[in-house]
């Protein structure tokens, strides 16, 4: 081949490489034009926002760190955090550990596994819904489903569950572990992927079962319980509707739900302080930045990976 020849088949080769790279770019256009418009630009207005005081009807007015200063010296703001950080280092591992357990027992063979599969998914689908939140307000009030059935079994004097600062956010974390469905197809389908020749080996070794489910199951199952970890972690530091519904929108009584997302909205929404509003969302953003961060760093001392 020419010097001639080997020049045009690297322009030919650099002209299709650019073809395929336009057809790329313009069927990534839409999700770039959506990034940029409906999240980028957002967050870059409300990082703006916070360094001011702005109550959606007047020009913001900019204030600096007042908001973030301000933030450290609210009470609210640090009790929000406080019940925010309960319900989610309770009410997700908690779920984490019902949604293996379940997803072992589906694991097994079980006849209608279809069946019983779709009646487990089901509450993911709804626990984050306005009406199941009605719903769960209605069976743990007062003359509600939970003390009627505690009454007929000679139980009385109850509280009313959500009226009891006692109890009230133990409510909303059952719920949240109510729904554990996702996580449990997701762990369903991690476990169809272990090979059983591990399982077999570990027998002929004369493992039994807690031993193979410690030392096979937990090790191959360990990418997909990260993933769900990351996912159900962020998923509840944003949880919002549950405690908006079932305290009314108060975060009652006495602040026991007074969920992060909750006071934020209160904040930017009933109270128009918009500029702090967006100051507490980026604190939210940190927080579940440095988290999940956290996460992902020690997840290379338990997280096992075939290769």
């Amino acid at each position: 081949m020419s010097v001639f020849e080997e020049l045009r088949s690297v322009r030919s080769a650099r002209s299709s490489g650019k073809r395929d790279n336009k057809a790329a770019f313009i069927f990534l256009l839409p999700w770039l034009i959506g990034f940029i418009c409906i999240t980028l630009g957002p967050m870059i207005a409300s990082l703006w926002i916070s360094f001011t005081n702005y109550n959606l009807i007047q020009k913001p007015q900019s204030v600096g760190f007042a908001n973030y200063i301000r933030m450290f010296q609210d009470p609210r703001l640090i009790n929000s955090l406080r019940v925010t950080f309960e319900y989610v280092f309770v009410s997700v591992p908690i779920q984490l550990a019902l949604a293996l357990a379940l997803a072992l027992l589906l694991d097994r063979g079980m006849r209608a596994l279809p069946l019983y599969r779709s009646i487990f998914y089901l509450p993911s689908l709804l626990g984050s819904s306005v009406a199941v939140a009605i719903l769960w307000r209605q069976i743990f009030g007062q003359g509600g489903l939970v003390n009627q059935v505690l009454g007929g079994i000679g139980l009385h004097n109850l509280p009313g569950w959500i009226s009891d600062p006692r109890f009230a956010l133990g409510t909303i974390i059952l719920l949240n572990i109510w729904t554990f469905g996702a996580p449990m197809i997701i762990f369903l389908a991690g476990l169809r992927q272990i090979p059983d020749m591990y399982y077999e080996a570990a027998s002929i070794d004369g493992a039994g079962r807690w031993t193979r489910f410690a030392k096979v199951t937990l090790p191959m199952l360990s990418p997909i319980i990260f993933f769900n970890i990351i996912l159900q972690l962020i998923g509840a530091f944003q949880s919002f509707t549950q405690a908006f519904v079932v305290s009314g929108g108060t975060g009652g009584p006495s602040d026991s739900t007074m969920f992060y997302s909750l006071y934020l909205y209160q904040q930017g929404f009933a109270n128009f302080n918009m500029g702090y509003a967006s100051a507490m969302a980026w604190l939210l953003f940190i927080i579940i930045a440095i988290i999940t961060a956290v996460t992902f760093v020690s997840s290379k001392y338990w997280v096992f990976y075939d290769n």
